[in-house]
């Protein structure tokens, strides 16, 4: 953090006055997409959010909140509530995702962090198993991190490797997954070489074996549980390279579906199963495919199938694959290190402060936002309020979760005129979205809607102004569709539900009787994202932003 004083003093804006009470409503999981029966959002009663609608092009657009707008690698990244936070917050994007595994591996400093030292106990004495997708299409996984921790992982001192390689055929070319293996199998003969054990254990095709997402087939990841912890496959090979050439023969055989297959010794032994006192790496550092093992490997109490039996083992995955369960509870790469935070700055420059949002959510609103970091930059000038999420039952069973209660919060921090910026996070259109009960989630976005006008309100009462955005789409595509935008049906001919984030943009608002009255949206930053939203914040605060943020979103007019 940079020293206190004269570093951390904005600049008044020329034309933007200082004084008004602010508030920033984000809605999480709420983004924009063509009116259909599948868009929750569009179908619920949500006459606020369509009133902020008439404001565009000049009060109402929309800002990108996936891909490369929050630091992930691709723009088939979906966004989540964490980077969104974190973009939100900082102004700036910071890397996340495979972009940090490589900054970590290549400094080292991926071997000095908890992580890593929390699997290391396990070397002197028991397997290493690395566990993801062999491949270089940089989408879940890359090859050339695995063969970068193989080697980092052997010189300090781990003796016996398994590694579980799932067959790509997705994002690279079908066919590929020959060579890869055959790559992979010369760098463990020169660990052996070496002196060191190390060999594949299993594998599988990605689609088939281990790599499900949004809990869609638990099998899936049963058939790799089978293989990679209990050492039990249909097929069984002694060398890796065969495995894959054999299974490819089959008609129809493809990389993305090959079946799950254990690598056996001389008396048909399985040379790697997960046993107690093991470590585990699961390598994928894009979560969406990871969270399913992730779960079975970590949690106590898990029903989703039978796991025979739940070693003992001590397990960390590439990242943190989910902020919101903190799971896994170890990784290898931590979170960016986000510094001068426009949270941090306006704090600084006087900025009185209150945060709130339910437990699901609050930890954006306030560490995430906040650069992950925890508590308060200053007491004195700072409040966060927590309220408790319920517990015990699905968020479709009480769709309007605490919307209310977050709002109420928000009017009352408004009307009392003792902070600068009153900032929430409703949830609801994300964790009832999350579900896939469909008439659930519209029922969300009508307690969302109702929230924010009990909070534009209050706005109107104190002479305020409002910035009203969302972290990432989700409740405004709740169908799973084909590459032509088509539903998708099951076997049964019923419409598949799509439970996750999307990759759609989401809506950015102002407005309020204390906006300046030429105040309005620039047309020369169209591609702007959630990056974009702490300038333009700290500009309605009446101050102009560090050079280094991403470009505001808002000039004023002269007329």
């Amino acid at each position: 953090m940079a020293s206190a004083g004269d570093s951390w003093k904005l600049n008044d804006h020329p034309k933007l006055p200082k004084g008004k009470t602010l508030a920033l409503v984000v809605l999480d999981g709420w983004g924009e997409a063509g009116a259909n029966e599948y868009n929750a959002i569009h179908v619920a009663e949500t006459p606020t959010m369509d009133s902020l609608k008439k404001g565009a092009p000049d009060r109402w657009r929309l800002v990108k909140a996936h891909g490369n707008a929050v630091g992930l690698p691709t723009e088939d990244d979906m966004g989540n509530s964490e980077v969104g936070h974190n973009a939100l917050g900082a102004g700036r994007i910071f890397a996340q995702g495979a972009k940090l595994v490589d900054l970590a591996l290549a400094s080292g400093k991926i071997y000095d962090g908890d992580g890593f030292n929390y699997i290391k106990e396990s070397f002197a004495t028991a397997t290493l198993h690395l566990i993801g997708l062999l491949s270089d299409g940089g989408v879940h996984s890359r090859l050339d991190q695995l063969q970068l921790l193989l080697k980092g992982a052997a010189e300090r001192g781990a003796k016996k490797i398994r590694v579980h390689a799932l067959t790509d055929g997705r994002d690279v070319l079908d066919g590929s997954s020959v060579g890869f293996m055959e790559t992979l199998e010369n760098d463990l003969a020169n660990l052996r070489a070496k002196g060191v054990d190390a060999q594949v254990a299993s594998g599988g095709g990605r689609m088939y074996v281990t790599m499900d997402r949004y809990e869609n087939d638990w099998d899936v990841v049963k058939r790799g549980w089978d293989a990679q912890v209990l050492g039990e496959a249909p097929n069984k090979f002694r060398n890796p390279v065969e495995a894959v050439k054999k299974l490819r023969e089959a008609p129809n055989a493809n990389d993305q579906y090959l079946p799950p297959f254990v690598i056996v010794d001389e008396n048909g032994k399985s040379v790697g199963p997960i046993v107690d006192g093991d470590a585990v790496v699961t390598l994928n550092f894009r979560a969406d495919r990871m969270v399913m093992l992730a779960k079975a490997l970590e949690y106590e109490n898990f029903d989703k199938f039978d796991r025979v039996r739940f070693p003992k083992i001590r397990y960390a995955g590439m990242l943190q694959y989910d902020g919101e369960l903190k799971l896994p509870s170890r990784y290898l790469v931590s979170p960016p290190e986000i510094d001068r935070t426009s949270g941090e700055y306006l704090v600084r420059n006087g900025i009185r402060t209150f945060a709130c949002s339910e437990t699901v959510k609050f930890g954006h609103v306030t560490f995430f936002w906040n650069g992950n970091r925890s508590g308060y930059f200053n007491a004195d000038l700072e409040e966060y309020v927590e309220i408790p999420s319920d517990i015990g039952i699905t968020f479709n069973v009480k769709p309007k979760m605490k919307a209310v209660e977050i709002a109420e919060k928000a009017r009352d921090a408004i009307l009392s005129r003792k902070f600068d910026q009153v900032r929430v996070n409703l949830p609801n259109s994300d964790m009832v979205g999350h579900t896939g009960d469909i008439k659930a989630t519209i029922e969300s976005c009508k307690a969302a809607d109702q929230a924010v006008k009990m909070i534009l309100d209050a706005i109107e009462q104190v002479g305020g102004i409002y910035v009203v955005t969302a972290d990432h789409g989700n409740a405004e595509d709740m169908v799973k569709r084909n590459k032509k935008g088509e539903p998708l049906l099951d076997k049964s001919g019923n419409i598949q539900i799509l439970t996750s984030h999307t990759c759609e943009p989401v809506p950015f608002a102002i407005g309020g009787p204390g906006l300046a009255p030429g105040a309005r949206f620039r047309k020369d930053v169209p591609t702007g994202g959630l990056a974009n939203v702490a300038a333009t914040v700290m500009n309605l605060h009446g101050f102009e932003a560090p050079n280094d943020y991403e470009p505001t979103l808002i000039e004023v007019a002269d007329n």
